[in-house]
C-alpha cells in the first residue's frame, strides 16, 4: 500500500482473507444480512490500527461489531472508519486533481517522450495544464508516482482500538449488510389422477453485495424482520446461477418468531451470483383440486340491467402442510405445478404465490381458469324494503345462477358468494355452507358436457 498521502497508512496492520478462521452468513428474505467474519490477529500493546480487507461494499458501517473470542487479549474499540472509495482509473484520476502526472508519448522513431503536467479537472475528461499551454485530450497515456492514502483496492473497514497488552487472539467482525437475499421456490409433479403431487423446494441465494463469501457457512431466516426503511443502492443484475443439488436438506428450527433454515454444508457465494441449494423433497403429498366461482358483495347493493355476466371459473389446488406428507415450516416463494400429458410429458399448468406457511396449516395454489367449465350469473328480482340511502338501507335481491361442462366427465364447483351486511337466505335451490359472517358457499355437481343452475333470494340490512 502506497503512503504518499499519511503516515497513519504505514502503521495499519492489514487484515486479509489469509487470515480468515470462519466465515458465516446469516441471509434474511428482505435484502438484509448478518456476516460474521473470524480472523487472526497479533496486536501490539498500547494503540493498533487495523485494515480489515474485503468487507462487504453494502456495509452498514454503525451496525459492525468486533469482538476477540479467545479470551487472550483486552481490546478497547476507539474509532472506525469504512473506506469505500475504490481504486480505478476514474478515481484515481479524480485524487489527483491539482497534482502533477506524466503523460507518456511515443514518437514515430518508437522513442517515450515523458513531459510533466498538473490536472484541473477529471470529470467527464480530464484538462491538463502543461507548462506552455492546456489541453483536455490526453495523447498518449498517464503515470501517476504512487496511490492516494484515501484510495483502497477493496472495501476496508479500518479499526482504531487500544490493547492492554500485545499478542495473537482470535477477532470476529459482524455487521449488517444489503445486497444478499434470498427465497424458496418450489417445482410440484403432479400426479396422473390428480389426487398427489412431488414437491421439491429450491433455495435461491442471491448476491450483489460488491464481494465474495468463500467456504461461508450459510443460515437462512424465514418470516418477516421490521427494518428501519433507509435509501440503498440500486443493485447490478447478476452475472449468472449455479444450482447446487446437495442430498442432504438444510435443517430447520424455530428463532424467536422467525424460522431459521441452516444449510448441510458451507458454500461459495460469490459477487453477482444467483446460487440454487434443496431446500426439502416431499413425494406423494396428497391433494384436492377445485373449481371455484367467486361473488362480489356490491352486486348486492343495486339493481342491475346488465343480463347475464360471465364469472371466471378458477382451478385452485390445496393440500395440507402435515406430518406423514411435509409438516415442517414453508418459506414464502412461488410454487410451479407440473402434469403429464398422455404422452408421459410433463406440461406446466399454474403457479402461484405462497406465503410462510407454518406446519398445519392449508395451502391453496390458484393455477387458471378453467376451460371447459364456465359460468355466467344475472340479477333475477330487486325490491327495497325500507331505508333512504346505503347506510339504512334493506332490500331483498334474487340471482341466478349457470354452470356449463364441456368436459366429458361430471365435475364439483363450489360457488361463494360474499353478501354483505345483516342477510338472511329467503329461498335457494340448493342448501348453502355459512362459512363466515359475509361468505355463503354451494358445491354443487355438473354433470357431463351438461350444465347446472343455482338460484337464492337474500334479505339484506344494513
Amino acid at each position: 500500500m502506497f503512503a504518499a498521502n499519511g503516515a497513519a497508512v504505514d502503521q495499519e496492520q492489514r487484515i486479509d482473507d489469509n487470515d480468515q478462521e470462519a466465515l458465516a452468513v446469516t441471509i434474511y428474505n428482505a435484502d438484509l444480512a448478518l456476516v460474521k467474519d473470524r480472523r487472526r490477529v497479533t496486536l501490539n500493546s498500547a494503540e493498533n490500527r487495523l485494515a480489515w480487507r474485503n468487507v462487504s461494499q453494502r456495509i452498514r458501517p454503525e451496525t459492525a461489531l468486533l469482538a476477540e473470542t479467545s479470551g487472550a487479549l483486552s481490546v478497547n474499540l476507539l474509532e472506525q472508519n469504512f473506506d469505500f472509495d475504490l481504486l480505478t482509473p476514474e478515481s484515481l484520476l479524480q485524487k489527483y486533481v491539482g497534482r502533477t502526472v506524466q503523460v507518456i508519448r511515443t514518437n514515430d522513431a518508437g522513442e517515450q517522450e515523458i513531459e510533466d503536467a498538473i490536472v484541473l479537472a477529471a470529470n467527464p475528461a480530464p484538462v491538463l495544464r502543461y507548462a506552455d499551454r492546456i489541453e483536455t485530450t490526453v495523447v498518449g497515456h498517464l503515470a501517476f508516482p504512487d496511490v492516494p492514502a484515501d484510495l483502497r483496492d477493496q472495501p476496508t473497514l479500518v479499526l482504531h482500538l487500544n490493547a492492554a497488552t500485545g499478542g495473537e487472539g482470535l477477532f470476529e467482525l459482524s455487521y449488517l449488510t444489503g445486497g444478499l437475499a434470498w427465497k424458496a421456490d418450489y417445482v410440484a409433479d403432479l400426479s396422473a389422477d390428480g389426487t398427489q403431487m412431488d414437491i421439491n423446494g429450491w433455495v435461491t441465494l442471491t448476491n450483489q453485495s460488491g464481494i465474495a463469501y468463500r467456504d461461508a457457512q450459510v443460515q437462512l431466516v424465514a418470516g418477516e424482520v421490521n427494518q428501519v426503511e433507509e435509501q440503498m443502492p440500486v443493485p447490478m443484475m447478476a452475472r449468472g446461477m449455479v444450482m447446487s443439488a446437495d442430498a442432504a436438506m438444510p435443517e430447520e428450527e424455530s428463532l424467536a418468531e422467525y424460522h431459521l433454515y441452516t444449510l448441510p454444508r458451507t458454500t461459495d457465494i460469490l459477487n453477482n451470483q444467483t446460487k440454487q441449494v434443496a431446500l426439502l423433497s416431499a413425494p406423494r403429498v396428497p391433494v384436492i383440486r377445485e373449481l371455484v366461482v367467486s361473488g362480489q358483495p356490491y352486486a348486492y347493493q343495486s339493481r342491475t340491467s346488465d343480463g347475464w355476466i360471465k364469472l371466471p371459473v378458477t382451478a385452485n389446488l390445496r393440500f395440507e402442510n402435515k406430518d406423514g406428507s411435509l409438516g415442517i415450516p414453508l418459506p414464502k416463494g412461488i410454487m410451479r405445478v407440473y402434469a403429464k400429458d398422455s404422452r408421459g410429458n410433463a406440461q406446466f399448468v399454474g403457479e402461484d404465490a405462497i406465503d410462510h406457511t407454518p406446519k398445519n396449516e392449508t395451502v391453496t395454489l390458484k393455477l387458471g381458469e378453467s376451460f371447459d367449465v364456465t359460468a355466467r350469473r344475472r340479477q333475477t328480482e330487486f325490491k327495497k324494503l325500507a331505508g333512504t340511502s346505503a347506510y339504512d338501507y334493506a332490500y331483498e335481491t334474487a340471482f341466478e345462477l349457470e354452470l356449463k361442462n364441456a368436459k366429458e366427465t361430471p365435475v364439483t364447483v363450489k360457488v361463494t358468494e360474499q353478501i354483505p351486511g345483516d342477510w338472511t337466505m329467503q329461498k335457494e335451490s340448493q342448501p348453502h355452507a355459512k362459512e363466515a359472517s359475509n361468505l355463503a358457499s354451494w358445491r354443487l355437481e355438473v354433470p357431463a358436457e351438461g350444465s347446472t343452475i343455482l338460484s337464492w333470494r337474500v334479505q339484506v340490512r344494513f
